[in-house]
């Protein structure tokens, strides 16, 4: 495995964090394959504004790839070592925008047919290094909550049909039962795990008061001025006449900062999040129901929460979004039933999204329409499939599902 040269000047641009660590990885970096080395520095290049999940998996690859003797750390990103690229790509500085670079290495890979080549080596080195330095175990089990507002109003559509095979289906829960309950719950877990960013509520209208500092809390119209600043960046690459993925990558690079997420009390990490979620999602500038399935969906990945509660409610309609996008909504049209359907889906996608973390067979769920009568919940101490007509509230549902909360 050939050298690569660096030196610490090589990355004055990164975050003070970022450069501890690469300082004190140099030697090892010196010996990664580039192909390898510019997706690893992609994600440290934002190492100061990554949750505690991402940075312990930065670190624990670097655990894992310094413990490799010479030999053996050639032979297991060999693969990685042999991918060929372009002159240009060759040339290309990948050091201070890995990211812009790796968009680039991705076209190339395609373009050149070593795409299936690089995933297998790339699916074998994770399988590997987890492997041998595996995450550490969660806290707690895990508990999602996800909420359709009670705003959709009434419907014939048939909820929850995705996930009733997997839990319970509650019929004839009170419909005076208090969302207050959930927002309860997620405090009191916050309370007894006090992690940073292992709890989340995400909102698609205005948020709840806050329960905790220990909450993480994200919510849609709270971010309208960030959200407003995207659409006009987005109207002005539109008027350029710059391509998707030019347009897609001027997004990315948005700092917080410059969409007025700055000052004393912000949350630097909370504040990345919000903005990557807004700039890197299809539709979650101007669709409150994107925006929530999106922002569960990125927090369950990559700050692997104890708790998250998502709660949906109704999206504007698709003229109304074009009417925003050019500039000329005066006031937002909403579609109650394809929320309705949105909240459905994002539900069932949240649930999926859950499965996906450590300690799946432990977690817990729990989907409720709000103000109605119908509820799903998943447990171990509940039935998969079963149909309950009980009359309860929401509090004697999450009491069934108590064992694994």
């Amino acid at each position: 495995m050939s050298a690569t040269p660096l030196r610490n000047e090589d990355f004055r641009s990164y975050p003070p964090e970022a450069q501890v660590l690469v300082a004190r990885n140099l030697t090892l970096f010196q010996q990664l394959p580039r192909a390898f080395l510019m997706l690893l520095l992609r994600e440290i290049i934002a190492y100061d504004w990554k949750f505690p999940a991402e940075r312990d998996e930065i670190e624990r690859q670097l655990r894992y790839l310094g413990s490799l003797k010479t030999q053996e750390l050639a032979n297991a990103l060999s693969p990685f070592a042999k991918i060929e690229l372009s002159p240009e790509l060759e040339q290309a500085e990948w050091i201070s925008n890995p990211s812009h670079f790796s968009e680039r290495f991705s076209a190339h890979l395609w373009a050149t047919h070593q795409i299936d080549g690089f995933s297998e080596a790339a699916e074998n080195y994770i399988a590997a290094f987890n492997s041998a330095v595996p995450e550490k175990a969660a806290l707690a089990s895990r508990l999602g909550l996800v909420v359709i507002g009670r705003e959709m109003g009434e419907s014939s559509y048939p909820l929850f049909r995705k996930l009733r095979s997997h839990g319970t289906y509650f019929t004839a829960v009170d419909r005076s039962s208090d969302y207050k309950v959930l927002l309860d719950v997620v405090a009191d877990r916050a309370h007894r795990y006090p992690v940073p960013y292992a709890h989340w509520c995400i909102y698609g209208a205005d948020a709840a008061a806050p329960q905790s500092k220990q909450v993480a809390s994200v919510s849609y119209f709270s971010l309208s001025s960030v959200r407003g600043d995207l659409i006009r960046k987005m109207q002005g690459s539109s008027a350029s006449h710059l391509g998707p993925e030019a347009m897609r990558t001027r997004l990315a690079e948005t700092d917080p900062a410059a969409v007025g997420m700055s000052g004393q009390n912000v949350d630097a990490v909370l504040s990345h999040f919000s903005v990557s979620v807004l700039s890197e999602g299809a539709g979650t500038q101007i669709y409150s129901t994107t925006f929530v399935q999106w922002t569960a969906r990125e927090a369950l990945r990559r700050a692997r929460p104890l708790t998250l509660l998502a709660k949906f409610a109704p999206r504007q309609t698709e003229e109304s979004a074009d009417e925003e996008l050019q500039g000329i909504q005066k006031k937002p049209a909403f579609d109650s039933q394809g929320s309705l359907i949105d909240a459905d889906m994002g539900a069932y996608y949240t649930w999926i999204n859950l499965q996906r973390l450590s300690g799946a067979e432990d977690s817990a769920f729990l989907a409720w329409f709000e103000g109605h009568n119908e509820a799903l919940a998943i447990s171990r101490s509940l039935a998969a499939g079963k149909e309950c007509r009980d009359k309860v509230s929401l509090a004697e549902v999450l009491h069934r599902m108590q064992s694994t909360t």
